[in-house]
């Protein structure tokens, strides 16, 4: 679908050129030798020139006057010129050593003569070809490698077996050919590679396009005499011959690619290009179209010319060159360049580097071409954008409207016929009409015009210029036989855009963007769309004054890039359609709908309120209908009966409804990507926003639902399908009111209506859960008609809803709600019945104890039960602390204190023992085991409690609070009960003991400070010289280790980080399904972290845990020393007090000074970014637990706080 656009031409008139080469950009110009002139003469001609005279003389140098130039060649690396001659001398110019224009040397001489010649892509070899009958191969400095000589014997290398694939012969011919049976492989007509009467008999060579086999054609004595296409290996070996071909002529060029090699075969009917494969075999053919006449004297000495990247076939006739590009089997005529002169003889010369570029010259002129692969479309702006494509074939324009017919090539809608070859064509649109500007290779112009019928009617043929018949002018309008690369221009003032051959997209103008990687584009009133070399499409917004904001390459998050199929390219676009032509590289056609494009029409639809348009894009297009909403929110909400009057049915409607769900895909799967400045949407961007704060609002689906049901109400003729519609899609589904509906519909008498209501209701929602609803609203009837619609056994339901209608209502509305489970509902009928004795038996069954005790609060006895029956219920599940207070709430106090002293309540234990009352006896048991229970517990102060208030036990009482550390309440108590004798005996020995004990406590503490400091200290020092080694453990060497062990990690990553070996993410290769995958592995590899064993990966963690530990030890510590000290001080033991203080001041001391170093707040510094990699995902496993230790190290983590130690204003000094 795509032509070649001449996008640069400089035409010299040179006399006497015989041959050109191309040194980079530039080019070198050979002349003579002649009749006239017996010198060769080599110039220098600058890639600027515009005229003749801006040539160089780099060398000269006299040969015979009857010799010729077959090949001119630049090394550019070097900095010579090779000449090679027909008679066989070699010459080699050295372009940056001046003597006398440079200095000529003549490096060897084929003495028969050479045929043909042909060097390496690589330029590593040349192969010569020579009138002995013999092929040489060499290298760059013309060292032989190898000679090879051509005989008869090398038909033998390959015998050819045609299946007879695509030829007439294996065709069915109908049931009237002939029945005789004949082998399909055995073809009627077999060449025998006869040769042509006009054969020139020269021979050609020509390398693949990876230097690694060379083709010969030449002409070979054998009976009869014909020519072979021999196929050599780079070392000279012959791997091939080409099967006999009658009129097989000398022109041969293998296609870069490798695939084929062309060649030409002289017909009855005119000239066919013949492909070969690289055995041998023939791979297809296609016609020059050239009719007998034009192939005799046109069509002799023709030659052909593959371009740099395959793309292209230069066919050189005698008095014209065509440019030839296939696609989909087909092949097309793009160009067709004739000469000014008969018999010119045009040459033609691919740059080696720039697919796209030739230089053409014959002895009178040289022409620079250059070209670009573009599609000839008609208009994309709406109403017009028709998909309107013209594709260039020789005399035919192949016009194919893809919005009304997607016709695959290389068949169209409608082909027109023209006179000459087309080499370039335009479409214009006009108000009336559309016309089709053709310029043809004769240099005539003509213009087609699409008429009311649908076909093309010609105009007036003229002289190529600039206007039209009726005088308009097409400069600013098209780009008809212009030299100039094609620009697109964006809309708003934003620039031009224009594509290089590279693949460089340009805006220049108006914003300035380069875009690189680009391989087609195409522009619209919103969208700048292209395609890039990583296979994406891509869409930029064109906004007023804003920047183009180029998406990334991420097609699953973003709607403005999409994964198209390798090799793609836009043909054209359908704004209007929201549809997108691809060509894909073997040429055939897909249509496809952007979400892009599909999404700006429907945001442009919700923004002009057609609400129809943008639902039919939605249901056409399959998107989700939330969008009509969620858009523009507010907007929707006020413009419901609009919505409703565009969107008459009431299916329709039914859909919509039913589409809805609560996530708001304007911010989810359709964000839009639309910068919220444009004043178009604006509106639409604020209300969104506003709409994303409202957390707290209620549910999206239910407010518009509501909002339905309020306009639908409204008509004069509602639609109860709607209407059931709306309660039902709610959320949860309103199906109670939708039942309601049904009922009244039923009461009314109108049966037509009520079933076609009840299958719509059972079509949206589920049956069973309808049944059970119906059931719940007490309306048989209306439960029998929802049955009816569902799978059950009409010999289950109908016996139980006439049992049901045989009961009282009451016993009914029991049954009904005891059978769907809401027993709250059925406890209300139970209560209603009056039936105590039943509904007790039912609040036990079914826990229902706060709703009965709700039932009866005024009613005083039966209150008393129900909370017997539930503190009986809360004593049953241990749940003592309640189920005390429910009998306390009953007045039983003897459960009451067992519940209470089962639950540990000291304090309601006792005062329940004291109210049953029990004996005295039992009251000393129950508070002895109560102070031997909080004992055990550490709670010293509430056992010191029981002690002195129930047991009168003062000196126990005391020895407990000195074990809690207070010994101000100690003192009181003996200050109290006026036993001062106590001190020296109870208190004193307790402030001893507990000095003695916090102290050691603290000795402990500064020694384990000590030991962990300076040993995390050391690790972390490892770790940051040599990471994995500090990952792999073990602080010795491996010098144990057994011969028969390898110390190779089996799941670590040759590269990345060091963290990558333990996370799921590497840059290489990481086998993370190996081990740490099991539970059993886990739970192993949580024993080790636990432990936190030294010289293992874990030990770092654990020392900073036990750090940690301590800090919250000596936290809770603080106070417990404050009273220490000051009980000490209080009995005037001065030197424990102090050792007390000085030690805890010690620990502290350590503490805060260590707090910087063990806690790291930030990831350790490993040396620019040396432990980034850490992922974000949980591995499994074993493999979690390491990840979890080595993010913990890996991001520190937050210092605990240390508690302020007020020491004694008598301590201080």
């Amino acid at each position: 679908m795509r032509n070649l656009k001449r996008t640069d031409e400089t035409t010299l008139a040179i006399d006497g050129i015989t041959a050109v080469a191309y040194d980079f950009e530039d080019l070198v110009l050979a002349f003579g030798p002649s009749d006239a002139a017996s010198t060769i003469t080599l110039k220098y001609l600058p890639k600027d020139a515009t005229n003749y005279a801006a040539a160089e003389i780099i060398a000269t140098w006299d040969v015979n006057s009857s010799d010729t130039i077959l090949d001119l060649h630049c090394s550019p690396d070097s900095r010579t010129i090779s000449v090679i001659l027909a008679s066989g001398d070699i010459v080699v110019v050295q372009q940056d050593v001046p003597s006398d224009g440079g200095q000529i040397e003549i490096v060897g001489s084929v003495d028969v003569g050479i045929t043909a010649i042909a060097w390496s892509p690589d330029e590593d070899l040349v192969a010569i070809a020579t009138k002995a009958e013999t092929l040489l191969l060499m290298t760059r400095d013309f060292d032989l490698t190898s000679d090879v000589e051509l005989s008869v014997e090398d038909l033998k290398i390959s015998n050819h077996v045609s299946v007879g694939w695509g030829k007439k012969e294996t065709q069915f011919k109908g049931r009237g050919v002939a029945k005789t049976l004949r082998d399909p492989t055995m073809p009627e007509h077999v060449d025998v590679g006869r040769l042509d009467a006009q054969d020139d008999e020269k021979v050609s060579l020509s390398w693949r396009g990876d230097g690694q086999f060379l083709a010969m054609n030449s002409v070979i004595d054998s009976e009869p005499k014909r020519r072979v296409v021999r196929v050599y290996s780079r070392e000279g070996v012959l791997e091939s011959v080409s099967e006999p071909v009658n009129g097989l002529e000398s022109a041969l060029s293998w296609k870069p690619s490798g695939q084929t090699l062309a060649g030409v075969q002289r017909t009855e009917s005119g000239l066919d290009v013949v492909l070969f494969e690289r055995n041998g075999l023939r791979h297809g053919e296609f016609s020059l179209r050239l009719s007998p006449n034009e192939a005799d004297t046109i069509g002799r000495n023709t030659v052909l010319h593959w371009n740099l990247d395959s793309t292209v076939l230069a066919v050189s006739l005698v008095d014209r060159v065509q440019l030839w590009t296939t696609n989909n089997y087909h092949w097309y005529l793009k160009q067709e360049l004739r000469s000014d002169h008969a018999n010119a003889y045009p040459n033609i010369v691919w740059h080696p580097e720039q697919p796209m570029r030739l230089v053409l010259f014959d002895r009178k002129r040289l022409a620079k071409h250059e070209y670009m692969s573009l599609v000839a479309r008609g208009p994309v702006k709406p109403p017009n954008d028709q998909g309107l494509v013209v594709v260039i074939d020789g005399k035919s324009l192949k016009i194919t409207p893809l919005r009304m017919f997607n016709v695959p090539p290389p068949m169209a809608h409608t082909e027109l016929e023209l006179s000459h070859c087309a080499n370039d064509v335009v479409i214009q649109q006009r108000e009336t009409a559309t016309t089709i500007h053709v310029l043809q290779s004769n240099g005539i112009s003509s213009v087609w015009e699409l008429s009311q019928d649908g076909k093309y009617a010609t105009g007036t043929q003229r002289p190529a210029d600039r206007t039209c018949d009726d005088g308009h002018d097409l400069e600013g309008d098209t780009s008809l036989g212009k030299n100039i690369a094609p620009a697109e221009i964006l809309p708003h003032g934003l620039g031009k855009a224009s594509l290089s051959p590279n693949g460089l997209l340009q805006v220049v103008g108006g914003v300035n963007t380069r875009i690189a990687g680009v391989t087609s584009y195409i522009v619209t009133d919103l969208h700048l769309i292209f395609t890039t070399s990583n296979h994406l499409l891509k869409f930029v917004h064109l906004q007023r004054g804003e920047e183009l904001q180029i998406p990334r390459d991420e097609p699953e998050t973003d709607e403005r890039c999409r994964s198209v199929e390798r090799g793609a390219r836009i043909i054209t676009v359908m704004p209007s359609a929201y549809s997108l032509v691809l060509q894909m590289p073997r040429g055939n056609l897909e249509t496809i709908y952007p979400r892009a494009l599909v999404l700006a029409g429907i945001r442009q639809a919700i923004t002009g309120q057609q609400y129809k348009k943008a639902f039919s894009i939605c249901r056409a297009h399959r998107v989700d209908m939330n969008i009509v909403h969620d858009y523009s929110p507010e907007q929707f909400m006020a413009e419901i009966p609009l919505f409703l009057k565009q969107i008459k049915k009431p299916e329709h409607i039914d859909l919509f409804l039913s589409s809805l769900s609560e996530e708001n895909v304007a911010q989810t799967i359709y964000r839009e990507t639309l910068a919220a400045n444009d004043p178009i949407h604006t509106n639409a961007f604020t209300q969104r926003e506003s709409n994303d704060g409202e957390s707290s609002s209620p549910s999206k689906v239910n407010k518009i639902c509501d909002a339905f049901l309020k306009e639908l109400r409204l008509k004069a003729t509602p639609s109860l399908q709607n209407i059931i519609t709306a309660h039902v899609c709610k959320s949860p589904p309103d199906l109670e009111a939708g039942l309601n509906m049904v009922s009244d519909l039923r009461k009314t008498e109108r049966p037509s209506e009520l079933e076609s209501t009840v299958e719509h209701i059972c079509f949206l929602a589920d049956v069973n859960q309808l049944y059970d609803t119906a059931l719940g609203l007490y309306d048989l009837d209306v439960t029998l008609l929802v049955a009816q619609q569902t799978q059950k056994d009409p010999r289950e339901y109908l016996p139980y809803l006439q049992g049901l209608n045989n009961m009282p209502v009451l016993e009914r509305n029991l049954t009904i709600d005891n059978d769907l489970r809401r027993y709250d509902k059925a406890l209300s009928h139970l209560h209603a019945l009056d039936d105590f004795e039943r509904l007790k038996d039912h609040v036990v069954k079914h826990d229902l104890y706060t709703s009965a005790i709700e039932l009866f609060r005024y009613d005083t006895a039966k209150l008393i039960d129900i909370m017997r029956l539930h503190a009986n219920y809360l004593s049953s599940r241990n749940r003592y602390q309640d189920a005390g207070i429910a009998y306390d709430y009953v007045q039983d106090y003897t459960l009451a204190f067992e519940a209470y002293r089962a639950a540990g309540s000291w304090r309601e234990c006792l005062s329940a023992a004291a109210l049953v009352p029990v004996p005295e006896a039992e009251l000393s048991n129950l508070a002895t085991d109560l102070a031997s229970s909080l004992e055990e517990a550490k709670d010293f102060k509430a056992a010191a409690s029981v002690q002195i208030e129930y047991l009168q036990d003062l000196p126990t009482s005391m020895r407990l609070l000195c074990r809690g550390f207070h010994f101000s309440e100690a003192t009181r108590l003996a200050a109290l009960h006026h036993k001062p004798d106590l001190l020296p005996t109870v208190l004193d020995p307790g402030l001893a003991e507990a000095s003695a004990s916090m102290t050691e406590m603290l000795a402990e503490m500064r020694s384990q400070l000590k030991a962990q400091i300076p040993r995390l200290h050391e690790l972390r020092q490892k770790k940051l010289a040599d990471p994995m080694a500090f990952l792999d453990g073990a602080d010795g060497g491996d010098d144990d280790i057994p011969d028969n062990i390898s110390l190779a990690p089996t799941n670590a990553s040759t590269t990345g980080t060091f963290m990558t070996r333990y996370t799921n993410q590497s840059t290489g290769t990481l086998a993370t399904n190996v081990t740490h995958k099991t539970s059993k592995n886990r739970r192993r590899e949580e024993r080790k972290r636990a432990r936190g064993k030294k010289g293992t990966v874990y030990e770092e963690e654990y020392l900073v845990n036990s750090v940690e530990r301590l800090v919250q030890r000596l936290n809770q510590s603080s106070a417990d020393v404050s009273r220490l000290v000051d009980g000490l001080l209080r009995r005037a033991m001065r030197e424990r007090a102090v050792a007390v203080d000085r030690a805890m001041e010690d620990v502290m001391k350590l503490c805060r000074d260590s707090m910087k170093d063990v806690f790291v707040p930030g990831a350790l510094q490993g040396g620019d970014g040396e432990q980034e990699g850490i992922s974000d995902g949980r591995p499994g496993g074993g493999q979690g637990v390491l990840w979890e230790a080595m993010a913990s190290s890996h991001y520190g983590r937050q210092a605990p706080t240390l508690k302020v130690f007020e020491r004694s204003s008598l301590l201080v000094t």
